[in-house]
């Protein structure tokens, strides 16, 4: 499938009798499997989705190489409220490095070999025709 028909399925709206906010959920979990699917498609191999640590959640962690990647993903049906990169705040930029950090200290075996971490952002934006979805490599660091 085509990344212009996958962002497609991202526009029609859901249905049934969810409430607003397992609507919401859902369009976010649509939006980072298409996130996954880009970055696999880019010889990315997805190691997590939706992956818990601690009190937060790491929407995708991929490895190519030596580099590691903690993605965070942001989608937007219209410019309201800015473009989806916007909404990656300073604050929400820590917790993800936080949340990184703690995943990465668990997981000794999964750090072998890796010679880059970084934060990415990948950007799914429905506002414009066709939508498009943009990769931010190293968008932010892990710094506080």
């Amino acid at each position: 499938m085509s990344d212009e028909k996958r962002a497609e399925r991202l526009q029609k709206p859901l249905t049934g009798d969810a409430t607003y906010g397992e609507r919401r959920l859902q369009f976010a979990r649509a939006a980072e499997r298409y996130a996954a699917a880009y970055l696999e498609r880019r010889a990315w191999r997805v190691l997590a989705v939706n992956q818990r640590v601690a009190r937060g959640e790491i929407d995708i962690i991929a490895r190519r190489g030596g580099v590691l990647a903690f993605v965070e993903v942001k989608a937007r049906r219209s410019r309201r409220c800015g473009a989806p990169e916007d909404a990656v705040t300073p604050r929400k930029r820590r917790q993800i490095a936080r949340l990184a950090e703690l995943w990465m200290g668990a997981r000794p075996a999964v750090m072998r070999g890796i010679t880059d971490v970084r934060f990415d952002i990948i950007a799914v934006d429905l506002s414009c025709r066709p939508p498009q979805l943009r990769h931010l490599p190293a968008a932010f660091d892990g710094g506080r």
